[in-house]
């Protein structure tokens, strides 16, 4: 049970900086907009109001206007429906029995998004308080109105969110993930490794095209928080590596995944692959070494910059890579054939990997900054 606890305490994240600004913006907005329609305005039902700007302040300003003429469009569908149904019939069961399947139906199939839920849930507020004369209607579209553009207002004059840092943080992260695991292979290849570890590599690379993926998305709402947004221009900004960054991170991972690969199962013994030689395997330690090293010096280049010294290292480490790369290759000659496979795709896995990091094959935008 206290292992549990501390598991569950570890994986427990406190919010971050933009969770906890998008938070305070949301209950600045609703306390505005219920005292403009609560005090000013003087409504009937103020709760409409702080309800759409809460759920306005979104996470970029421009899905905050789309999502604003979503939520109007629904409630006014769920206000009608419900109000139309009460006169009608005059019963509030009644009534609730005739318009609620249309709203949720509505809901569902309107592309509206998460805003769907609002048709169905303002029929029940209409016909739980009873107000669905005419003016009640027009007051109530009137304060939905108002707590939109209060909502869409935070959202676009308070720090308007922009994401283009969580982009960096995830392009960082890859060569630096991929320098961790180098090292980890090259350490262990050397002293031994057992099937348990190689299947641990072999899901850490695995992880790795997650990671690209989650980078994509966050492309995606990095490009969004740019449109329509005011503050922009005056929020700092760090450029973006560009497109052709995760086209490189995702072929390194690609080779890890089947150097990983080709070691797991060389591990396990169910194809019958043995380990490689014990020299080949040191010198593909030395290889993937100098590999990781790389790795690195590419984190650093994409965070500071590159410069003369940074050049020299990764030029100097990828000449040591090649350099044991040709020793190994040296083994073929001298083992089986069963043998030969295991170390004919490591190193042909360690070859396209070379080629990628490779200065030469990253011509054409890979360090141009985007935008």
């Amino acid at each position: 049970m206290k292992e549990r606890l501390t598991r569950l305490a570890r994986s427990v994240r406190p919010p971050d900086r933009y969770q906890v600004v998008q938070s305070l913006k949301a209950a600045g907005a609703a306390a505005v907009a219920w005292a403009v329609t609560g005090w000013w305005l003087e409504a009937p039902m103020a709760l409409m109001a702080p309800w759409a700007a809460v759920a306005l302040v979104q996470g970029t300003v421009y899905r905050s206007l789309r999502s604003a003429v979503q939520l109007f469009l629904m409630i006014a569908a769920g206000t009608l429906m419900a109000a139309g149904a009460a006169l009608l019939t005059g019963n509030t069961m009644t009534a609730l029995l005739i318009a609620l399947p249309p709203a949720v139906l509505l809901g569902n199939w309107a592309r509206a998004g998460g805003q769907g839920l609002y048709a169905p849930t303002t029929a029940l507020f209409v016909l739980a308080y009873g107000s669905y004369s005419l003016p009640a209607v027009g007051h109530r579209l009137l304060e939905t109105a108002v707590g939109a553009a209060v909502g869409i207002a935070v959202n676009a004059l308070v720090l308007p969110p922009v994401h283009s840092q969580h982009v960096n943080k995830l392009a960082y992260a890859l060569p630096r993930d991929c320098a961790q695991l180098l090292g980890e292979l090259s350490e262990a290849i050397r002293e031994g490794y057992d099937e348990e570890r190689a299947e641990r590599w072999y899901r850490s690379a695995g992880d790795m095209l997650g990671a690209l993926a989650e980078l994509r998305t966050a492309r995606g709402w990095a490009s969004e928080s740019f449109r329509l947004n005011p503050g922009h221009r005056l929020r700092r900004r760090t450029p973006a590596p560009s497109d052709a960054w995760d086209v490189l991170w995702a072929r390194v991972g690609d080779r890890l995944l089947t150097l990983t690969l080709t070691l797991w199962e060389a591990a396990s013994g169910r194809r019958g692959l043995p380990r490689p030689p014990t020299g080949a395997l040191a010198g593909l330690s030395e290889l993937l070494s100098a590999a990781a090293e790389v790795c690195a010096v590419e984190q650093e280049v994409m965070e500071h910059g590159p410069d003369e010294e940074r050049r020299g290292r990764r030029d100097a480490q990828l000449a040591e890579a090649h350099r044991a790369f040709t020793g190994v290759k040296e083994y073929l000659h001298g083992s089986d054939s069963d043998a030969n496979a295991s170390l004919g795709s490591l190193l042909a896995a360690c070859r396209a990997l070379l080629d990628d990091l490779t200065p030469e094959k990253e011509e054409g935008g890979r360090r141009t900054a985007a935008g």
